[in-house]
């Protein structure tokens, strides 16, 4: 797993963290991993099948409107590009 190292944090920052990590019981460095995840991966967050789907009902597809498109689809194997 990689690490990562941060520079030049203001006394009153690590103290801060020391603190906050004494309140949720756990080391600082374990509540600075925790703050960094929440930031980078927030709960809230939309995923792509998601806003698809929110897409085609606002579109107004319902259920058979996607059975049709499935069946009609082409389902033949793509073929391999060729640099020829």
């Amino acid at each position: 797993m990689p690490s990562i190292t941060v520079r030049n944090v203001p006394d009153e920052v690590h103290r801060a963290l020391r603190v906050r990590a004494a309140m949720h019981g756990r080391s600082a460095e374990a509540e600075i991993r925790d703050i960094l995840e929440k930031a980078a991966r927030p709960e809230g967050r939309v995923k792509l099948g998601s806003l698809l789907a929110a897409i085609g009902r606002e579109a107004g597809l319902a259920d058979e409107d996607v059975r049709a498109i499935q069946q009609l689809r082409d389902k033949t194997p793509a073929e391999p590009m060729k640099f020829e």
